[in-house]
């Protein structure tokens, strides 16, 4: 069985589409072409009669048969007029090798062979009535039959082509098709080969094809970013478990080795605070693969006072606590925001546990809400050192630590904790000078 490639299958499609649109158009014309001419015999025809009749019934069959005998027109071959008897005897009449009829005429207009001398030629005729007789009127169709083979021949001729155009056609638009899916493969290709900074070139042509470019290379983007992440975690995780595992397998040596009860609870009380280092950087790593793979019909309206209020009030005693002043500022008339509350709760939690770790005690943490244009930001800001702007990019990186934390306990985690969470609503991190201090801010549409 032969098997056709797509592009093949596209001609093919093109070619039978063109053929079966050109001879529905043709059987169209040639239709209505036919059904006019008819009509139009058929009014004549009835004229022709209706005259003659009236001839009839005015002067008789003596008026009828002189009008008949002057109708007669010199080369025209076709015209038929006919007085027939019961027994098929000619009374009157004028046509080709007019003798007799096959049989009596039936009443209408009809288009048959009216007799034997004409029983391979087609004629349309209408009978009518008078007296005792049957009157015919008509004529021959062999110039209108001619007519209608030359219009045949022209379909036909016009179907020909049509096909010709649809086989042209078809090879234009498989020609086409094909380079531009084959533009789609290379790329395709290159990807599944390694390279994964391939794109599809996309045309601006707004088409289908440009419109699966478009999709295409947002996903080619989405995975070349993972690809890279998975590559930073893979070396942040290595490198980042590697000193506290390293200090978890020494203290639990110290803790065996030591006879003294009191050392070897203190080396046990080290031992569990390294383990929950290392439990807390796999927490995080969790949080964030949820955060990248929750579903956006998981995400639901919620009124950001709401969820200010709730963070504020479980904030603002641990900040006063490490001896700074908290405040939540809500703009007024905020409207809803399509959330998922749990991971925006987790990711401004992240936040202020930031400018707690780093603004230093006496200052101030502010935590608000406001809208600007189409965009609702939340934010947190400190009076602490803040983040130069050439360091900013690493600080939202997956175990990016800037100088001046790494003596500060934690893996770099939270603030690509926070940029997951932005990116699930369709938003992004922000981050400003506060002067001094930093503000960190989750900007979000306002609707998906």
């Amino acid at each position: 069985m032969i098997r056709l490639s797509v592009t093949a299958r596209i001609a093919l499609l093109s070619i039978a589409l063109a053929l079966v649109s050109n001879l529905v158009l043709v059987a169209f014309v040639w239709k209505v072409v036919r059904d006019d001419a008819i009509d139009e015999l058929r009014r004549d025809t009835i004229e022709q009669s209706d005259a003659l009749v009236a001839v009839y019934r005015t002067g008789g069959l003596t008026a009828l048969g002189r009008t008949i005998r002057e109708a007669r027109t010199p080369g025209d071959l076709s015209r038929i007029v006919a007085v027939i008897a019961r027994d098929g005897r000619l009374i009157a009449g004028v046509g080709p090798e007019l003798d007799q009829f096959a049989r009596w005429p039936k009443l209408g207009f009809q288009i048959r062979a009216i007799g034997s001398p004409w029983s391979d030629r087609e004629t349309g005729y209408a009978v009518r009535q008078i007296g005792a007789y049957r009157l015919v009127s008509g004529r021959l169709l062999d110039d209108w039959e001619e007519e209608q083979r030359g219009i045949e021949r022209a379909l036909a001729a016009a179907t020909m082509l049509s096909l010709a155009l649809g086989i042209g056609g078809g090879l234009v638009v498989t020609r086409y098709v094909g380079r531009r899916l084959d533009r789609v493969a290379a790329v395709i290709e290159g990807v599944a080969a390694g390279d994964l900074s391939r794109r599809v070139a996309n045309a601006a042509s707004g088409d289908a094809f440009d419109r699966l470019a478009t999709r295409l290379n947002a996903m080619l983007d989405k995975t070349e970013r993972l690809m890279s992440e998975l590559r930073i975690v893979t070396d942040g995780l290595a490198h980042d478990l590697r000193s506290p595992l390293a200090r978890l397998r020494a203290k639990a040596e110290a803790a065996v080795l030591q006879a003294d009860p009191v050392q070897r609870e203190a080396a046990m009380g080290g031992l569990l605070i390294e383990t929950d280092l290392v439990l807390r950087i796999l927490s995080t790593m969790i949080e964030i693969t949820r955060a990248e793979s929750v579903s956006r019909d998981r995400l639901a309206p919620i009124e950001p006072a709401t969820l200010i209020e709730e963070i504020a009030d479980l904030y603002a005693p641990v900040v006063e606590d490490a001896g700074m002043r908290f405040e939540a500022v809500l703009a007024p008339g905020l409207p809803k925001v399509i959330l998922h509350r749990e991971l925006m709760t987790q990711a401004l939690a992240n936040l202020i546990d930031n400018a707690l770790r780093h603004a230093g005690s006496g200052g101030e943490i502010v935590l608000r809400a406001a809208l600007s244009g189409n965009a609702m930001h939340f934010q947190v800001e400190d009076r602490g050192p803040g983040i130069a702007e050439a360091d900013r990019a690493q600080a939202l990186r997956r175990f990016g630590r800037l100088d001046q934390a790494r003596s500060l306990p934690g893996a770099g985690l939270g603030m690509a904790l926070v940029e997951a969470v932005a990116r699930l609503h369709g938003g992004r991190v922000e981050l400003h000078d506060n002067v001094p201090g930093l503000i960190a801010a989750i900007v979000v549409p306002i609707s998906l």
